[in-house]
């Protein structure tokens, strides 16, 4: 089979509406490597949109879905329930920041995560407006695009939002946003649109994913947590895309010192198989009556193994440790760059979480042309990179925790001359 032939076949089967960033048809994968139907092979440095932190096909968590399969795969855990189920749950209430008794419910994507972090809030304050803020991302439902604060591609021509949803800004250093017009820009909504009374949520990223990995400045952090403290409002920490040794720690609100009420994640925590959490203060998620949350596919039995297996691998490798070590190297070449690349207007992220803002030299005017030469250049060399941003203008990093120096070596090559080319082209 060709690459060109299976995307004639994707074209004809598959709605437009699912966008591609490559036209590479998977065939295996391994740890960072991925291999294409044609046999190319490639360094992966997007792991599947920080999917899989432990890398594909990692022998531990391999093992333990199929130690599951061979029992069965799935019961519905609201019909027949099953104790990994509950040890997965268990150790999320004792990693997820916060002293305060938690518990948790499983579903299937960030997304739906999201959805039902939004649920607890507002049946347990019998409130309704939710705040969020510019350049996040919460996924792809109504709920989930409400709550996303960019219009194009993910709210564009879809109707009517949600109602009750408020964005505000987000610091953004490269373009002059700070945490104190945030912090203002909240105040104004309680002046002009809506009274804190009737506020359920705020929701935020401690790391903005598509929005451009600016990550959220500590005094934000802090602000919002006394806001919400003086007001009566759930903080929601999204850690979908943060979570499970990216940044360095298991969940980035580790490095604010503060504890969100609820915490979303997905993505990193079953390394690769869908699976999603909520998890947070126990008044707070025991306030739905039984049947009022969940999901036929809720907690799916492998997923549940795969997960226990990956808090395995993190806590055995070490890759807390290992994504700072990573984004330090990373952080390193790209400053090196920065002599001969005067598109290079920002690097920024912690621990493995780290991206490279691209503009025009000289005004700092997004550049997403030169970003996506970047992009293309890197791929024709063998590296899958991702874009992200509101203007479409970094690059994110995201490989695997797990890749070896000698792959993350041959990448950081690729990636220089990938950059070298995308300026003379």
């Amino acid at each position: 089979m060709l690459n060109a032939e299976v995307a004639k076949r994707r074209d004809d089967a598959i709605s437009r509406g699912v966008g591609m960033m490559t036209q590479i048809y998977a065939d295996r994968a391994l740890n960072a490597e991925v291999w294409d139907i044609e046999g190319n092979r490639y360094i992966d440095f997007a792991a599947g949109i920080a999917v899989v932190n432990t890398g594909h096909c990692h022998p531990k968590v391999m093992a333990a879905v199929a130690d599951q399969m061979s029992r069965f795969t799935h019961t519905c855990h609201q019909v027949m329930p099953y104790e990994n189920y509950i040890r997965l749950a268990e150790r999320l209430n004792e990693k997820v920041p916060g002293t305060f008794k938690k518990k948790t419910i499983f579903v299937t994507t960030g997304a739906e995560a999201c959805e039902n972090a939004i649920k607890i809030a507002r049946i347990a304050t019998g409130r309704n407006a939710v705040i969020a803020f510019g350049g996040g991302f919460h996924g792809r439902t109504f709920m989930g695009m409400s709550l996303t604060g960019k219009v194009e591609p993910y709210k564009k021509g879809f109707g009517a939002m949600m109602p009750d949803v408020f964005h505000v800004p987000f610091p953004m250093e490269p373009h002059g946003i700070s945490t104190k017009d945030a912090m203002a820009g909240i105040e104004k909504l309680f002046k002009a649109d809506l009274d804190p009374a009737r506020v359920a949520a705020i929701i935020f990223e401690p790391v903005q994913g598509e929005g451009g990995f600016y990550p959220a400045p500590t005094d934000l952090v802090k602000a919002i947590r006394s806001l919400c403290d003086q007001h009566g409002i759930v903080m929601i920490a999204d850690e979908v895309q943060t979570g499970f040794a990216r940044t360095g720690h298991l969940f980035a609100m580790e490095m604010h010192g503060v504890a969100a009420d609820l915490t979303t994640m997905a993505k990193g925590l079953a390394g690769g198989l869908p699976l999603a959490a909520v998890t947070g203060r126990a008044e707070l998620m025991d306030a739905a009556n039984p049947g009022g949350l969940g999901g036929t596919y809720a907690g799916n039995p492998l997923g549940i193994a795969a997960a226990n297996a990956v808090l395995d691998v993190i806590e055995e490798e070490d890759l807390c440790a290992r994504a700072n070590e990573l984004g330090s190297r990373l952080k390193q070449r790209l400053e090196a760059l920065r002599a001969t690349t005067p598109e290079i207007i920002d690097i920024r992220g912690p621990g493995f979480m780290v991206a490279v803002e691209f503009g025009k030299p000289g005004t700092k005017e997004p550049d997403a042309g030169f970003t996506g030469r970047v992009r293309a250049e890197a791929q024709k060399r063998g590296l899958i990179l991702l874009t992200c941003g509101v203007y479409g203008n970094v690059i994110r990093f995201l490989a695997p925790i797990t890749i070896p120096d000698a792959h993350f070596a041959e990448a950081m090559e690729i990636l220089e001359a990938s950059v070298a080319a995308a300026r003379a082209g």
